[in-house]
């Protein structure tokens, strides 16, 4: 399989906590190395949550949730870095369209 994006994470929002799973680069040419980590959905977890995706170097996320929770999530992570030409979450589902 290609890699894509060479550093990106995948966040499972939930009311409670946020799962988040970071793939980056291994120390081998070609290995990908990937660390899992459970945070709160506290202002404190989130800003926790920012700068350990910081700190992997990601550069894109993709977020599951239901419902209205990964609202915060986004906001957080959104005002670390906003790449000029990013488009807003899209929603699927019921509701109002993104």
């Amino acid at each position: 399989m290609d890699v894509v994006y060479s550093r990106c994470a995948g966040l499972d929002v939930h009311k409670a906590t946020v799962v988040a799973c970071v793939r980056v680069p291994g120390a081998a040419p070609g290995e990908r190395r990937g660390e899992t980590k459970t945070f709160a959905t506290t202002m404190r977890g989130l800003t926790e949550l920012s700068g350990w995706l910081g700190r992997h170097g990601v550069t894109e996320v993709a977020m599951e949730s239901t419902g209205v929770y990964w609202r915060p999530v986004y906001a957080v992570l959104d005002d670390r870095q906003r790449d000029p030409g990013e488009r807003p979450p899209r929603q699927n589902g019921p509701g109002p369209q993104n």
